[in-house]
């Protein structure tokens, strides 16, 4: 019979290992996980920088600084929010938005081995499962969602 404790250590190990390939690819982009998170919630939308400090779970000023380097590189940019002019959000550049992809396609190669142990009818069921662990509680802030690699 399966435990709750067989769940956790196969999600603990599953993150290890997702983790390393996430954190390796970063730095073969010269970006730190945080920063390769921060590329991967704006690939496609515009943030305020408090929606992205609280869902990231860092200081407005840590958030800050991971910003301004990104902006100095050429990946991120601030811009004032097109319905309400006082409001500031951060969206990614062209450049940005190229090395995202560049990554996601890393990501892909990196990933497909593990993928590749599956059976096509287990991914729907893994896929929903997965959903239902990393589904926020109602406590956690709301901000925006993080894509996944496949979209």
């Amino acid at each position: 019979m399966t435990t709750a404790d067989d769940v956790m250590d196969v999600l603990v190990r599953t993150t290890f290992e997702v983790a390393g390939v996430l954190t390796r690819i970063a730095a073969e982009h010269d970006l730190s996980l945080t920063q390769l998170r921060l590329l991967g919630i704006l690939r496609d939308r515009r943030a305020r920088v408090t929606e992205l400090a609280a869902y990231l779970g860092l200081d407005k000023s840590t958030l800050s600084g991971l910003i301004d380097r990104a902006q100095r590189r050429g990946l991120l940019a601030r811009g004032k929010n097109p319905q309400d002019g006082r409001v500031v959000e951060v969206y990614m550049t062209p450049a940005g938005l190229e090395l995202a992809e560049r990554v996601e396609d890393d990501i892909r190669r990196a990933l497909a081995p593990a993928v590749g142990r599956l059976d096509q009818e287990q991914f729907g069921p893994l896929v929903s499962l997965l959903d239902v662990v990393a589904t926020r509680s109602p406590r956690t802030p709301a901000a925006p969602e993080e894509p996944t690699a496949t979209r």
